[in-house]
């Protein structure tokens, strides 16, 4: 499916997970659905479908208060902040009611008994009763109604009910009050959490200031069009893409790129929305609308990256879906069958089965697991590491084979010439122009820093005479140059037109030059490692990573001289293009069962490999759109250290969903057991269950520091 089939909307007030889960279930099973995922932790909706007011009617059967409106690609609303819970509201002081009457009943509970007025005891429990959870009585009905029988409000009332008619006032109460308060405090825990990932996503500006024939206008962004010109004064965050006009300022990319480094911008250069200008007013001419720019691009990423959920949270999800009804079973077992088979006192059992139905809601794991792999996502991207799903959180941590294309992601891919050699009848300068005649419509690096070394030197070059451009895939390019056929290009395209000349072995990059089906001469051009890039191979090893390869079209010594730099496990030298795949696929082949493989490159000329592979990176995505579609992981900088990094955030976001999924798994199996046994109290059991969904919560939060 194509993400451009793919329609979001906002789905609000549903603040229990497990509906959540549930929705999304039942959408997936809906007739006319093709695809629907729904992100709790944003309350986002993606979703193929043919009718939406069945989508909407399908919503509403399981939560009726929910709202369903459409998403606007990167509004505010989409990154806006939960709204807090109003502790003054009609729930609030009806639960703090609650607890007083509680107060007062348990207080009075001897005098009662001692005064033989019990039906008072009783009013006065009830009536606390329904203050501290009469909307979740009220929910229970509705649920009942629609024929749903398998949720939380019901089983609360089901466990608090069946508490009352076992005469045990005090914990029927009990439960439903921190029940209730369990609820708030989870919702603000939450909410805490969203607030904090979006803390760390809220590089989105607001407004921009348009200069206008009236004077400067604060407007939206998105109403600003290209060619407009916009002011940013010192300390604004750029609202969109452009160049620089007039002025002179350091720029924070940290939003993007997670390198707190600032950059000097001058006149005539590019600037990218979501940058902060720290030191100076700039001037900008725009020149992509904001939906294009940069900084949209990245948000459009990071809330779509939910969509795409990894096999924990699937299960989970599956797993929710059964485990209530199943415990549910077992608790009326409980209940009703020793009491039948072995005379055993009802009320013993009948309690012992209401301690497993408070127990028996999984909102501990349908909400601290999502919002877990969420805020991997968040703290990735806040570190300029662009995750595209939570399924590649899970691929990154399995990586056991790391794959780099050489230039541009090991090396700098800034090349500079060296030498160059004439064979005798053309000049250096001569032999120059014609090699940057050939390159004048290629913008790979090597044709770059031949046409930088011709100005350099003083060369114009005149256009008009350049014609006839013939680009050969991983070889070379011929032109028409005047009244001269130039070729330039490696050995591999001189053999396949039988240009005699001498095989030359150098560590450096050769590219040869022919005139006329004559050899003219060759230019050596220079290239040199990054300098992060041994301290990558490091991390990388100490990550795990068990192969580190490189593959690259230039010659057997230049790639021999950098494996051995590196200390690099293999390297493939002179491939084309279509010669990566084929190695790229010997080299995943080779790996152990359940190991991932990565494909590391720029993202524009390695589409079939980043295709191919299990996690495909593109290196340097600031300002790249063939990156940011390409890849399933894309590096905003040209630092390799960032795909360390991000193997790190995802064994970090990986290590803790699990120990909620323990923590989760490991509590409820252990009161379930007690309380078959008659070990535990409803107390400690709705304890127990509210505690773990807040710790849950609490150490997904840890995934956003450091």
């Amino acid at each position: 499916m194509k993400a451009k089939d793919t329609k979001k909307y906002k789905i609000t007030k549903i603040d229990c997970a497990n509906c959540a889960a549930k929705i999304e279930g039942s959408l997936q099973q809906l007739e006319g659905v093709d695809y629907a995922s729904f992100d709790f932790a944003n309350q986002i909706l993606h979703l193929q479908a043919d009718d939406l007011c069945k989508v909407e009617a399908q919503i509403k059967l399981i939560e009726p208060e929910a709202e369903l409106s459409p998403l606007q690609h990167s509004s505010p609303q989409t990154l806006s902040v939960p709204t807090p819970i109003n502790w003054l509201s009609l729930e609030t002081l009806a639960l703090f009611s609650a607890v007083v009457l509680f107060g007062s009943q348990l207080m009075l509970e001897n005098r009662f008994h001692a005064l033989n007025i019990v039906p008072l005891e009783f009013i006065l429990a009830f009536a606390a009763y329904l203050l501290a959870g009469w909307n979740v009585i009220a929910g229970a009905f509705k649920t009942i109604r629609r024929g749903l029988f398998f949720d939380e409000n019901v089983l609360m009332v089901i466990a608090t009910c069946g508490a009352f008619a076992i005469h045990a006032y005090a914990e029927a109460i009990g439960v439903m009050i921190f029940f209730k308060i369990g609820e708030l405090l989870q919702e603000r825990a939450v909410n805490n959490s969203r607030r904090s990932i979006r803390g760390l996503l809220a590089a989105r500006p607001n407004t921009a200031l348009l200069k206008t024939p009236f004077g400067l206008q604060e407007v939206a962004p998105e109403k600003v069009q290209v060619d407009n010109i916009i002011l940013v004064k010192p300390g604004e965050k750029i609202p969109l893409d452009g160049h620089v006009i007039d002025g002179s300022s350091q720029v924070d990319n940290s939003a993007l790129t997670g390198e707190s480094i600032p950059v000097t911008v001058n006149v005539g250069d590019s600037v990218l929305a979501g940058a902060i200008a720290t030191t100076g007013a700039l001037t900008i001419q725009v020149s992509r609308p904001f939906e294009d720019s940069s900084i949209a691009k990245v948000m459009e990423l990071v809330e779509n990256a939910t969509a795409r959920k990894a096999r924990t949270e699937k299960f989970i999800t599956t797993f929710a879906r059964y485990y209530t009804p199943a415990v549910v079973v077992i608790a009326a077992c409980v209940a009703l069958l020793p009491p039948l088979f072995f005379a055993a006192p009802f009320d013993v059992w009948i309690y012992r089965a209401l301690v497993m139905l408070v127990i028996s809601c999984p909102c501990a794991l349908v909400v601290s697991i999502p919002l877990g792999y969420f805020a991997g996502i968040g703290r990735a991207s806040r570190r300029g590491i662009l995750i595209k799903g939570s399924n590649y959180i899970d691929a990154l941590t399995a990586v056991k084979t790391v794959v780099f294309d050489k230039t541009g992601t090991l090396t700098r891919g800034v090349f500079k010439v060296r030498e160059i050699i004439p064979n005798g009848t053309w000049s250096e300068q001569e032999i120059l122009e014609f090699a940057a005649a050939a390159e004048f419509h290629s913008n790979h690096p090597i044709a770059l820093s031949i046409s930088q070394a011709f100005s350099d030197k003083g060369g114009k070059l005149d256009e008009q005479k350049i014609s006839g451009h013939t680009d050969y895939s991983g070889q070379g390019v011929s032109v028409e140059y005047g009244q001269y056929s130039v070729l330039v290009g490696n050995d591999r395209i001189l053999q396949s037109n039988s240009i005699p000349h001498t095989k030359l072995e150098f560590d450096t990059t050769v590219v040869h030059v022919v005139i006329d089906d004559t050899y003219g001469g060759y230019i050596t051009i220079g290239d040199e490692l990054k300098s992060d890039t041994v301290e990558a191979i490091e991390k990388l090893r100490k990550l795990g990573v068990d192969h580190i390869s490189m593959l690259t079209g230039d010659t057997a010594k230049i790639a021999s001289k950098i494996a051995k730099q590196l200390q690099l496990d293999s390297y493939y030298a002179g491939l084309l293009p279509e010669d990566k795949v084929e190695k790229f696929e010997w080299l995943s082949q080779a790996t152990v069962d359940g190991a991932k493989t990565v494909f590391v490159g720029d993202g524009i000329n390695d589409a079939p490999v980043l295709a191919r592979s299990d996690i495909g990176v593109a290196m340097g995505g600031l300002g790249s759109d063939a990156a940011i579609e390409t890849a399933d992981v894309v590096l905003m900088t040209d630092s390799p250290l960032k795909l360390a990094e991000a193997i790190s955030i995802a064994k970090k976001t990986r290590r803790i969903v699990w120990q909620n999924i323990i923590l989760a798994f490991g509590v409820k199996a252990v009161f379930l057991t007690m309380g078959a046994f008659g070990l535990a109290s409803m107390w400690e059991a709705v304890f127990a269950d509210v505690g773990t969904a807040l710790l849950a919560v609490a150490n997904s939060s840890r995934i956003l520091k450091d």
